[in-house]
């Protein structure tokens, strides 16, 4: 479990093709120290483990559902990520509750500079769009956000000067692909609201 909030922003620093996965080696100097073999790490958003490390990098290894649902398969050597590590019990929860478990992906639609904040909209599936609501919570790329618009297939939210400094969302062009994970209680009740739905139409003569 994360919160959401960006932790570091790392470096890729290499990536080692496996078969159909890839090893991702990550430097950030100040949080490879701190790290175990077995710890969880949310990358752009997506929970990983840590299977190697040293004094200045880590490792993690990315299965092909992983290199297909979110954007660590588009990765190169020198491009910059969003880390966090796992939440641990007792810790304040500043963000929302985010599982690191990518739903799908959106793209960066268009960027509205509004002084040092800026208005952002991203693209998404239909099927995303409909877990939100305005003043809801969504993790792009990881980091914990608040919707300012919801439509069909597409959402707002509004940047602030720290998060625009502190994370890749600060430098995501127009039609860069980002990370999207909708509010966990949102899918629950969406599910139970749906099934109860879907048991009144199959009860109806």
């Amino acid at each position: 479990m994360f919160t959401g909030l960006v932790e570091a922003l790392g470096t890729v620093h290499q990536i080692e093709a496996d078969g159909p996965a890839r090893h991702l080696v990550i430097r950030e100097a100040r949080l490879a120290p701190e790290l175990a073999l077995g710890d969880s790490v949310a990358v752009n958003g997506c929970c990983l483990t840590v299977v190697a490390r040293d004094a200045d990098t880590f490792r993690f290894q990315a299965g092909p559902e992983t290199l297909q649902r979110t954007n660590l398969g588009e990765l190169v050597p020198g491009d910059r990520v969003n880390l966090e590590r796992a939440l641990r019990l007792g810790d304040r929860l500043g963000g929302h509750m985010v599982q690191g478990h990518i739903d799908g992906s959106g793209r960066v639609a268009r960027r509205q500079q509004q002084g040092e904040w800026e208005t952002v909209w991203f693209s998404c599936a239909a099927e995303l769009a409909r877990l939100m609501v305005p003043k809801g919570s969504v993790a792009v790329d990881g980091v914990s956000l608040t919707l300012v618009d919801v439509a069909a297939d597409r959402f707002s939210v509004a940047l602030i000067p720290h998060t625009l400094a502190h994370t890749t969302l600060g430098f995501r062009a127009p039609g860069a692909t980002v990370n999207l994970e909708t509010d966990l209680l949102a899918k629950h009740v969406f599910k139970c609201l749906q099934g109860m739905i879907d048991g009144r139409n199959a009860e109806s003569p």
